[in-house]
């Protein structure tokens, strides 16, 4: 069975929104992860006045989210955690979504998380890939880039 360039269309633009719009389930407003305490753990780490490492099975977890990785960089600036980069088999796991590549950094002030290097991105059955993915911890929206290859995805509509 083939699907009409409209009704491609439509089913794409559907993926599309399905990703950037805020999950809700019936009328729960979930507390901002962004503002919540940062919990930490690996196999070995260092502290600097200026950040921390973290190596071998790296985790860090904020409210219901968790970043994963086999390293994990920290940034302070003025006693405050600012930015995080994680490298190696990279996830960054939301109560909605979760999202693989191979680099994340996440900028504490916007609450951006940027993933790259064959990016997936999952929410339910919806896959989405691609190259790079901006993802925001307070709005929870997503946008998928394809760089030099192409965004692809499935989507299924609800009820199926």
């Amino acid at each position: 069975m083939t699907m009409s360039k409209s009704n491609t269309m439509i089913a794409g633009a559907a993926l599309l929104l399905a990703l950037t719009v805020p999950a809700a389930s019936g009328a729960q407003v979930r507390a901002d992860a962004s503002k919540q305490p940062v919990q930490y753990g690996a196999d070995g780490g260092e502290y600097t006045p200026n950040g921390f490492s973290l190596r071998g099975r790296a985790e860090l977890t904020q409210g219901g989210n968790r970043l994963r990785a086999d390293a994990i960089t920290g940034v302070t600036a003025n006693g405050d955690l600012s930015r995080v980069e994680a490298t190696g088999n990279v996830y960054f796991v939301t109560p909605d979504q979760s999202m693989r590549g191979d680099r994340a950094v996440y900028t504490l002030s916007n609450a951006e998380v940027v993933v790259t290097g064959d990016v997936i991105l999952t929410q339910g059955k919806n896959v989405l890939t691609g190259n790079r993915l901006v993802y925001n911890v307070r709005t929870e929206t997503a946008r998928m880039e394809g760089g030099n290859g192409r965004v692809q995805g499935v989507f299924y509509p609800q009820g199926n």
